[in-house]
């Protein structure tokens, strides 16, 4: 290192772009040397594209072996923790993510057989529990998770985000480590929204239904894709990261509203004749959704490419009394358990009689808004007590039946009701 230059009325040089401190914006001294601003900068820059994770801050990549490889069988359990239920959409989910991981580690094997993705595609009436199945295994991995939701999402060209911005995100979470990124998770929510407007493929443009769906193929499949660093619109002097997304695995989830009309008719239920009617009586008609086949999502706007890339279909199970009132207390982010936490926080413990619990269920079956519903209607029992308790010298407040009763009566929620 050379030393530290001084130059007329002796000011002081930086060693590496011999700019006086007159020149530059500050100067960093050391014992034989100064360096400024502007060169530690460049330091930083050379250092962080050489040595990418190393020494810049970076939170390291993950290194998995298959002894700390969470088994099928322990997502499961770790998911049930945090949902009530739905055992089929887990299992499904808990394999595909155990087999993602042994994904990661296949250049370990020694053989030239190639583990293809298996991307998922889940269906289930809204507050059934789609999201929350995402973000709690997301707590779980070690790899890369991001959830984006495709209803925002539209054309190249046209005003909303490209596909390219899912990939961005996917960036962002790994700390913008591209090596990293190509090992991730992504949850695409609302996949349901881009389906096409009309049966027949449409001769002008979709600009947020089959134009979306096209642009997802190439991403869904495994192809290098140019991303913007920053997310935004692409333009040709911008500086593009390539990712490639072979080893990407792609989780879609949707509501899919009315697909079980589709169902319905593909079943033939609606028959006449007794012959007919003996071979529908095993159908239950009050969950069409466990007898989803590929041909209804076609029927239902998504484009035979896109389902023969999303090859493993599942379905949520539509919630029933006993689900509803286990998802009211038993999970640890619980809705009750929620108040609760929150009445501790100023000293006060919160005690619901249990004729309560049951009326909140009763309420959202009633409304039929499934878990989302259970939340709306505990909103609006707590409001004026979480308005008065703070301000007051309760230790102990007790919410009972009837005061349930009196604040839903005295709000609009009844307009909920759904006949």
């Amino acid at each position: 290192m050379k030393s530290v230059k001084t130059g007329k009325n002796n000011k002081r040089k930086c060693s590496f772009c011999e700019r006086s401190e007159d020149e530059v914006g500050f100067l960093i001294t050391g014992i034989n040397a100064c360096i400024c601003d502007i060169c530690s900068t460049q330091a930083y820059e050379i250092t962080r594209e050489t040595l990418g994770e190393s020494g810049c801050g970076r939170k390291a990549s993950t290194r998995l072996n298959m002894k700390e490889l969470p088994k099928p069988q322990e997502i499961k359990q770790f998911l049930d923790q945090y949902v009530i239920g739905q055992d089929d959409a887990k299992r499904f989910l808990s394999v595909s993510v155990y087999n993602h991981y042994k994904r990661l580690l296949q250049h370990n094997t020694k053989d030239d057989v190639e583990i293809e993705k298996s991307n998922i595609i889940m269906v289930g009436s809204t507050g059934t529990g789609k999201t929350l199945l995402a973000r709690t295994i997301a707590k779980l991995l070690k790899v890369p998770f991001t959830i984006v939701d495709a209803t925002v999402l539209t054309e190249a060209g046209y005003v909303g985000e490209d596909i390219e911005s899912i990939l961005t995100r996917l960036l962002q979470v790994a700390d913008y480590n591209v090596p990293e990124a190509e090992q991730g998770i992504v949850f695409i929510d609302e996949i349901d929204k881009i389906a096409r407007k009309s049966d027949n493929p449409s001769i002008t443009r979709d600009v947020s239904g089959e134009g979306v769906q096209q642009g997802l193929l190439k991403l869904l499949e495994g192809s290098v894709i140019n991303v913007p660093p920053q997310g935004g619109r692409k333009h040709p002097d911008q500086k593009m990261i390539q990712v490639n997304t072979k080893n990407i695995l792609f989780i879609c989830g949707g509501a899919f509203d009315g697909i079980e009309k589709k169902i319905a008719q593909r079943l033939n239920t609606h028959v006449v004749g007794y012959n007919a009617s003996k071979g529908t009586a095993t159908i239950d008609k009050n969950n069409m959704l466990q007898y989803i086949a590929p041909q209804d999502l076609k029927s239902f706007g998504l484009i035979p490419e896109i389902i023969g890339r999303l090859p493993i279909l599942t379905y949520l199970q539509p919630l029933d009394r006993e689900a509803l009132r286990a998802i009211l207390t038993e999970p640890k982010n619980s809705i009750i358990k929620q108040y609760i936490k929150l009445f501790e926080m100023d000293e006060v413990e919160l005690i619901f009689q249990d004729g309560v619990y049951d009326y909140i269920v009763d309420k959202a079956v009633e409304y039929k808004l499934g878990a989302r519903g259970l939340r709306s209607i505990v909103e609006t029992i707590m409001m004026d007590i979480m308005f008065n308790i703070p301000s007051q010298s309760h230790r102990v407040y007790e919410v009972t039946l009837d005061y349930a009763k009196r604040q839903l009566e005295k709000t609009n929620l009844e307009r909920l009701q759904i006949a």
